[in-house]
């Protein structure tokens, strides 16, 4: 079997590895998972976003009546990849604004919504996050209680959010909201598209165990929102929250963070054959450390094959649901094991913030250590993976 690239395809790799190389700083080893909201690196964010907007990569893969150049999921995949590698910023349009934010608006939305927004994603004109979590509906989306209530010709929305990544850039919120409390609890829901910078929404920041402020608490007082921002049908959102799921977690989810992790491995071996140079502790004649990252970089390709697999079966055409909830809990799961490698390898300076003068690799695997804990929360977690795994892959009884 060959897994290599055609001519067309490695022209196209080519390419964009040589245009990230050229638009990223010297010097620049990545941002941690959605460090790129954060206040120091934000406005490089927007930059760069605005860059790939102009190439018409951002989004690269819808059609072209919506800003897309219509290429494959192979190529999509192919960036998706090098975006991970290099750690390259702005490709999101917030939290899921190009993933799933857009083709459900293409999927549910009205012709009015289509024009007004997914123009503005492919511009880098917009920037998005998602209501869904509260305190107390976190994997269990169908108990969230925020209400959104008939009123005129629009809805009045009370309630509070959490969790919300990015909320504090994003100028449009995707937000899901009980709009009928007496039904059963999946028919009640409706999906609203909400400017966030509308009276009554209020922002908490939340900060992470990295002590980045990246996730929102959100209060929604008398929050106003006129019918035409409804996605789809009333009452009917849940299942436009089940198709940006399984958008979300179809499209290659495992990409990114397996590049990442591969970014890191190819750290971590120049830092171990340096630390040989330099007669430090660590070094590749350490046959605890060789085997380890070969170890890794075994998993690392077991995971690209996890994601390619579901790349191959979408473009045939074929439904990969459980095979995408493999392919994501497989590499959030890596991620962890990755950074905790990586910390076991640069021991205890692998622990200094990247403001000391000592700090190995810019702090990049510290700021990823931390933030891996969450990785396998975000976007549904392991145990609800492994469910769809058991329930619609293997046929097990709930």
């Amino acid at each position: 079997m060959d897994f290599g690239l055609s001519k067309e395809e490695e022209a196209f790799r080519q390419e964009i590895e040589q245009f990230m190389k050229g638009e990223l700083p010297d010097g620049w080893i990545g941002a941690g998972i959605e460090e790129e909201f954060s206040e120091e690196i934000w406005p490089l964010t927007q930059v760069m976003a605005k860059k790939l907007a102009a190439k018409g990569w951002l989004t690269l893969s819808w059609p072209r009546e919506y800003g897309g150049l219509e290429l494959s999921l192979m190529k999509q995949a192919i960036y998706s990849e090098l975006v991970g590698y290099y750690g390259f910023l702005g490709t999101r349009m917030g939290c899921g604004g190009v993933e799933y934010i857009g083709p459900v608006i293409m999927l549910y939305g009205s012709e009015e919504q289509k024009i007004e927004y997914l123009r503005q994603i492919a511009s880098a004109e917009s920037w998005w996050c998602c209501g869904y979590s509260e305190p107390n509906a976190g994997s269990y989306i169908a108990s969230l209680q925020c209400r959104a209530v008939r009123e005129g010709d629009g809805y009045v929305i009370n309630g509070q959010k959490i969790w919300t990544t990015a909320a504090h850039i994003a100028n449009l919120g995707f937000v899901a909201a009980r709009t009928d409390p007496i039904a059963q609890r999946h028919r009640g829901i409706s999906l609203f598209i909400v400017d966030m910078k509308s009276p009554g929404v209020t922002l908490r920041p939340l900060e992470n165990s990295a002590g980045l402020k990246l996730f929102n608490e959100v209060f929604f007082d008398n929050v106003y929102v006129p019918e035409k921002n409804r996605l789809g049908e009333e009452n009917k959102g849940w299942y436009c929250l089940m198709s940006a799921f399984n958008i979300e977690r179809a499209a290659g989810p495992g990409l990114k963070p397996c590049a990442q992790c591969q970014r890191i491995l190819d750290l971590l071996v120049s830092y171990v054959k340096e630390a040989q140079q330099n007669k430090y502790a660590i070094a590749l004649d350490n046959s605890l450390v060789r085997h380890k990252l070969a170890e890794t970089a075994v998993e690392i390709q077991a995971g690209r094959l996890f994601n390619y697999r579901v790349i191959y079966m979408m473009e045939k055409g074929m439904i990969a649901e459980q095979e995408a909830s493999m392919s994501k809990l497989y590499s959030s799961e890596l991620m962890q094991r990755v950074a905790n490698t990586g910390m076991q390898i640069l021991e205890l300076y692998g622990q200094l913030e990247k403001e000391s003068p000592w700090v190995p690799l810019q702090g990049y695997l510290l700021s990823t250590y931390l933030m891996s804990i969450g990785f396998t929360i975000g976007g549904g977690t392991s145990e609800i993976q492994r469910n769809v795994i058991a329930t619609r892959g293997l046929g097990l009884p709930r």
